[in-house]
């Protein structure tokens, strides 16, 4: 293997056992590269996809099945995935992918087909993030937080990849979520925007709001949400 693609290794070419205690997400990341999301290099284009897609795989994963509904694909396009870019973890995510297919909400294929639209990447990779984007754009967070990212910068870094003309729309960093929304009603011919000036509306917090926060593949938000699972338990009534 190409010392380069070291960190595609899974789990089990490192000779590694799990640990329970293992933040979930972080555990489903490691079975697809061999490596943990926060010792990442990814400078180079391909390696980001690759890391990209794990986040995505990986978050979805953490939340339980099905994962392929979880990340917006069909069963057949989750395996096709891994298939080219995670070979070596085939046999490990069988479990992933050996679900029935589910429809897809109508709201999640309005968005996939805007950004498959504006797709400005070739062959697979971007038709599959423009699915994946969108379905997680579905989840309560902040998009980044969502598709298992590190920090906001990675999902402009991939929308500024894979989705040229939204990133070339979006002059005044509006948060991306909003931005794919807007743009679904102006296709339609709808106003969403109660004023054409940004900074006089009264949803500019709405739009351009910090989306400062913490991985959700991060140990640490693991570790505080357990301690506060764990107070909770604390302070309930025992039964006598």
């Amino acid at each position: 293997m190409d010392p380069a693609l070291g960190f595609l290794r899974p789990l089990s070419q490192l000779g590694r056992a799990r640990d329970p205690a293992e933040h979930p997400g972080i555990a489903a990341y490691r079975l697809l590269t061999g490596v943990t999301p926060d010792t990442v290099v990814a400078d180079e284009d391909i390696a980001f996809d690759r890391h990209v897609l794990a986040s995505i795989i990986a978050v979805a994963a953490m939340e339980g099945a099905p994962v392929a509904e979880r990340v917006g694909l069909s069963p057949c396009e989750l395996s096709e995935l891994i298939d080219q870019w995670f070979p070596l973890a085939r046999t490990h995510t069988a479990a992933w992918i050996a679900q029935a297919a589910t429809p897809v909400d109508e709201e999640v294929a309005m968005v996939r087909d805007l950004l498959r639209t504006k797709c400005s990447s070739q062959g697979d990779t971007g038709r599959w993030l423009a699915a994946m984007i969108a379905r997680r754009a579905m989840e309560p967070n902040h998009l980044w937080e969502d598709l298992g990212l590190r920090e906001r910068a990675e999902l402009s870094r991939l929308i500024a990849r894979h989705f040229a003309p939204l990133a070339a729309r979006n002059t005044n960093n509006m948060r991306w979520k909003r931005l794919f929304y807007r743009m679904l009603c102006e296709d339609d011919g709808f106003v969403m925007c109660s004023t054409p000036i940004c900074t006089q509306c009264n949803d500019f917090a709405l739009c351009f709001g910090d989306e400062s926060g913490e991985s959700r593949m991060a140990d640490r938000r693991r570790t505080l949400a357990l301690g506060a699972a764990s107070e909770g338990d604390l302070a309930s009534p025992q039964p006598s």
